[in-house]
């Protein structure tokens, strides 16, 4: 049993003083508020919720960085693809496992108690499935244990190169199941994940290029308790293809014959009308947001303040891992919409902070995204983040909050997972022997790209 005091915490009824949390058999057991700390309890500044990373791809951390050279003509997503492929098609098992827990440290380290895992690394090299169909995620499936992130993994179908069931290329040879082949991953993934608690399986149709019609409802048939996850409406050729394709937009596709409800989160729906936007948060998909990856890859602006006032839920997640952090995707979805719409806080309730709201919704929307339970109140679990302020300013609650997100006025302190105090002091505890195998790792795979 372990028991938090703290100044200040974040409870989801708002901020309350001096408080204190008995964490106990991974959920929180007691809260208590206006009291003072006792002799044992550990004391900290503020107390927040973990937050959930809703979309990642864990081996796209190796090539962080590895993409910013500019080529002989202007650069796009498509291109930044072909790099991306390159890099997929060098790493073992053994390697994508140190990728992962390299990524997975620094997501705790950042304040993310759990990743929603978009797996779609895997075959061998040469495009032939391992013998153990569930190898990779199997390998996922470690790194989190070893590094005590909670996960929700989404194994990825991967069929088609394009709208249509066009032949896949040979770049995407390791991503690539018929709907049996998957199956059998599924069933694998469903029993590596059964070894980790709290943890959760969906499935994730990779985008509508890469199924069709009939597999995606195929798909659904399938036996799993998790969400549903898809790529949808990334960049403005998709929308041209799809339309060229169907008739219809992505969005407008999935909202007519796919029956959206809650249980789908759609990542990136970067590129929508009006009326899809509206339609989307009506229907309860929850928006998978990628501000820092979208920003990388040039995507484009999603519709936040209208996909917002039409009762939207919405997530973070770092997709290709180029930077790590819960204030720089918060930041950067806010000034993305103020960039768009010429104005300041526009991701804000009137009077109220935009740090907080943003925080809370990325909260909500993105447990809800991987069926995970969020919040500090009794009964859930012992996720809880602790910052610490830069100075002593005497500033409380949503003056904090505006102060991490936007001014980098606090540093994330310590993370518990399950009760677990995984960072402490900024450091996670397993940080130098998984940095070490990471660097080895990518030793060797530079020396091969």
């Amino acid at each position: 049993m372990t028991t938090l005091h703290a100044k200040q915490a974040l409870l989801p009824d708002g901020w309350a003083n001096d408080v204190r949390l008995t964490l106990k058999d991974r959920r929180i057991s007691a809260i208590e508020q206006g009291v003072e700390a006792k002799v044992g309890d550990e004391r900290h500044d503020v107390l927040l919720p973990t937050m959930a990373n809703l979309h990642s791809h864990a081996f796209q951390r190796g090539m962080a960085g590895l993409a910013e050279l500019r080529g002989p003509d202007s650069d796009s997503f498509w291109s930044w693809r072909t790099v991306m492929y390159r890099f997929a098609l060098t790493m073992n098992p053994e390697q994508m496992q140190a990728i992962a827990a390299q990524l997975y440290v620094e997501m705790l380290e950042a304040g993310f108690g759990r990743v929603g895992e978009f797996h779609y690394l895997h075959h061998d090299r040469d495009g032939s499935a391992f013998t153990n169909r569930a190898e990779m995620a199997e390998r996922i499936v470690a790194a989190c244990d070893e590094t005590g992130i909670g996960l929700t993994l989404l194994p990825v179908f991967y069929a088609h190169s394009g709208f249509g069931g066009q032949v896949p290329n040979e770049g995407q040879r390791r991503f690539i199941n018929d709907l049996d082949g998957f199956a059998a991953l599924l069933d694998g993934a469903k029993k590596a994940t059964s070894r980790l608690p709290c943890s959760v399986t969906g499935i994730a149709p990779h985008s509508l290029r890469a199924v069709t019609p009939e597999q995606l409802s195929a798909l659904q048939q399938l036996s799993f308790d998790g969400p549903i996850h898809i790529h949808v409406a990334e960049q403005v050729k998709e929308v041209e293809d799809c339309v060229a394709w169907s008739g219809k937009r992505p969005v407008a596709w999935l909202l007519d014959n796919a029956a959206l409800t809650d249980r789908w989160c759609l990542i990136h729906a970067t590129h929508m009308t009006e009326d899809e936007t509206v339609r989307m948060a009506k229907a309860g998909a929850i928006a998978g947001l990628c501000p820092i990856t979208e920003a990388n890859l040039g995507d484009g602006t999603f519709n936040a303040e209208v996909f917002l006032k039409a009762g939207g839920r919405f997530g973070v997640g770092s997709d290709s891992n180029i930077l790590i952090g819960i204030a720089d995707e918060l930041r950067q979805l806010e000034y993305s919409q103020r960039l768009s719409h010429r104005a300041r806080n526009v991701l804000a309730l009137p009077g109220g902070s935009t740090g907080r709201y943003l925080f809370d919704g990325a909260v909500i929307g993105g447990a809800a995204a991987l069926m995970a339970e969020s919040g500090l109140a009794v009964g859930k679990p012992a996720d809880v983040v602790s910052l610490k302020p830069r100075h002593d300013l005497g500033l409380s609650g949503d003056q904090v909050m505006d102060g991490f997100i936007f001014a980098n006025g606090a540093l994330v302190d310590c993370v518990w997972v399950g009760g677990v105090k995984q960072v402490e002091a900024g450091r996670h505890k397993a940080r130098e022997k998984v940095a070490a195998r990471f660097v080895g790792v990518m030793r060797e795979l530079m020396a091969a790209f």
